[in-house]
């Protein structure tokens, strides 16, 4: 009989969906139940907060609502109000710290939790429940109403996070805080700022002045990273900037305000061109003609997955002076954010430039270490060591697995789950963040439609993702997250494209029960999103409604199958050189190509309009794929 729970379970899963058929909420909340009747926002309308910690939240909502509604609704301390805020006196701990309830009935809405975590979230929560328009930047002339609802949610993972890489590319403090906004919205409570890297330095170090003077600035390239021209002799660096101590405080002050804990990322020994460009003492060859990287060929990558540097990025770990360097850097980052965790990187180092020093051959010999790999592995403990001094923990990439590391340190799983798999097994805590399901720089629909990178992930596979591996005991899961690397990112609306509607997927699968995963629900909630998004100019990937064009070659015969991520779009394809539409051919079953220079195109359609993009796809470019 052992079954019955979790039938029964299973059994309120399917009644929550069922309830929640037209609800439009991203992440799902555990427990949903739709009543009759709804509420109506008017300009009587009171917020209210029972304690005084729930003021800034009730101040955050009237704000949102003023602007869409204009009915300058104020914030009152007290427990009458229409829309009420309240911290449980006695906490309830199926809530925990970020949890909360939310009943709306035609009387009014209370949104009840045990800290203000809760309550912010239960206001993201209360405003996806108001029609589309809250997003307004304007006042909109519409009814809020919403239904009548109970709710009852609060997170499957702690860890919930996004990593945004400013190094490659640079982003205002105020891009940093849209970004957090939006994240804050779908309920992460993780930002994981890549702060340095071969290709700047974006932090304010004050003991050590040329990391901004010199690392924050690169020479001005365009076209596609890893093409560029290197920088040539004489060249001014004049493309880049940095984020001042004082823009550090305002924008952690800002996340912390919306639940985002901030974990600053200091990229060592490898990704370190900028600190030696600033400080060349810092590394083997000390060499002072070394620059920024504009976004120049580098390194050279084997198909084994190994690599080359042929210029060098990696500090000397035998030079007592770099860890002086990283014990003043470390100094003033643990001094500025207040979060438990200094993300140390330890990803992709070459030791080539180690191999050939002679002070880490003398300090191999000193350790008794016969492989160069493992002086990353003395490295990290030392750079531990520091972060210790300074009350905070490492974490780092799964490659500061391999040279050893102590049980205390956290492991961020990238290179696929196997690294958390095994550091899990090991006793470390572990955030799963693998390529495969959660590297938001891949290309998100057709390759030769958005502009080509070397991988692709798409919103189902996103969707996808369990980070408890089976095996694995879930207590050393902390949560996941989704990361954004810039190098082909230039700007904040193209973050916002590469990011949505991918990020919500992973907010879902980071807070939602796996069990209330439901592929098809998911994407109405998300095509609700896309409206939401459009009022507020927010940028997102319409990939989803892209064909998904698949190429077998056997026996010299190329079959082509065509595949969607949505069950009611219709595909129509060519192979005659005409334009497809909803008169053309409509596709059923894979079809076997000609001989000779065919060029396939096709398109989707929904209702009898063209939904999707055009996708053209010559011969050569189909047998290229069918190899693949």
């Amino acid at each position: 009989m052992k079954f019955i729970p979790s039938l029964l379970f299973l059994l309120s899963i399917n009644m929550l969906h069922a309830q929640n058929s037209s609800l439009n909420l991203i992440p799902q909340p555990v427990e949903v139940k739709q009543n009759t009747g709804s509420f109506t926002l008017t300009k009587s309308v009171t917020v209210g907060f029972n304690t005084p910690e729930g003021l800034d939240i009730a101040q955050m909502l009237v704000q949102k609502i003023n602007v869409a509604t204009g009915f300058g609704i104020k914030a009152v301390q007290g427990k009458k109000a229409t829309i009420q805020l309240n911290i449980n006196a006695v906490p309830d701990q199926q809530l925990g710290k970020e949890g909360y309830t939310l009943a709306s009935t035609s009387k009014g809405v209370t949104i009840t939790a045990n800290q203000t975590a809760g309550l912010f979230y239960g206001m993201q929560t209360f405003l996806q429940l108001l029609p589309k328009e809250i997003e307004s930047k304007n006042i909109a002339k519409v009814k809020w109403v919403i239904p009548a609802v109970k709710i009852t949610d609060y997170p499957r993972f702690g860890w919930r996070g996004l990593m945004f890489d400013v190094s490659r590319h640079f982003f205002t403090k105020e891009d940093v805080k849209s970004y957090i906004d939006e994240i804050a919205r779908m309920k992460f409570n993780t930002f994981h700022w890549h702060l340095t890297d071969d290709e700047g330095w974006r932090i304010e170090i004050k003991s050590l002045p040329k990391l901004t003077e010199v690392g924050a600035w690169r020479v001005q390239r365009y076209g596609r990273f890893g093409d560029r021209d290197f920088p040539k002799p004489g060249e001014k660096a004049t493309d880049g900037g940095f984020y001042t101590q004082d823009d550090i405080r305002e924008v952690i002050k800002y996340a912390a305000e919306r639940n985002i804990t901030i974990v600053p990322e200091i990229d060592v020994p490898g990704h370190s061109m900028a600190a030696i460009a600033s400080y060349p003492e810092l590394s083997c060859k000390k060499d002072t003609s070394t620059r920024v990287s504009p976004g120049s060929p580098f390194s050279e990558w084997f198909g084994n997955g190994t690599f080359k540097m042929n210029i060098e990025n990696a500090l000397n770990p035998s030079d007592e002076n770099v860890y002086m360097f990283l014990d003043k850097v470390f100094t003033e980052v643990a001094a500025l954010f207040p979060g438990q965790y200094i993300h140390v990187g330890g990803d992709e180092c070459y030791k080539g430039y180690w191999a050939a020093d002679e002070g880490c051959q003398a300090l191999m010999k000193k350790l008794g270490i016969r492989h160069v790999e493992d002086l990353q592995g003395y490295f990290m403990n030392r750079v531990e060591a520091i972060l210790k001094a300074k009350g905070k923990k490492l974490i780092g990439w799964d490659e500061i697995l391999d040279g050893g590391i102590s049980p205390e340190a956290t492991v961020m799983s990238w290179r696929g789950i196997k690294g958390g798999i095994e550091a899990a097994r090991l006793g470390h805590d572990v955030v799963m963040t693998p390529t495969t399901f959660a590297y938001l720089d891949y290309t998100q629909g057709e390759r030769t439609v958005d502009p080509p990178i070397y991988a692709g992930l798409r919103l189902q596979k996103c969707y996808s993702f369990e980070p408890v591996p089976d095996g694995v005991e879930a207590k050393y899961i902390l949560g996941g997250q989704g990361n954004l690397w810039t190098e082909q990112v230039p700007t904040l609306r193209y973050a916002q494209y590469m990011t949505f509607p991918r990020a919500w997927a992973l907010s879902e699968v980071y807070w939602s029960p796996k069990e209330s995963k439901n592929w098809n629900n998911f994407t109405k909630r998300v095509e609700n999103q896309f409206e939401r998004s459009d009022i507020e100019e927010i940028n997102y990937s319409k990939a989803i409604y892209d064909a998904i064009v698949k190429a077998n070659l056997k026996d010299g015969k190329l079959k082509i199958t065509i595949e969607s991520e949505l069950p009611d779009l219709e595909i129509y394809y060519t192979i005659d050189d005409a334009m497809p539409d909803k008169f053309t051919t409509k596709y059923s079953q894979p079809v076997e190509l000609p001989h000779g220079p065919v060029t396939l195109r096709v398109i989707t359609y929904r209702d009898g309009k063209p939904i999707g993009h055009l996708i053209t796809l010559k011969r050569e470019e189909l047998e290229k794929r069918a190899g693949n």
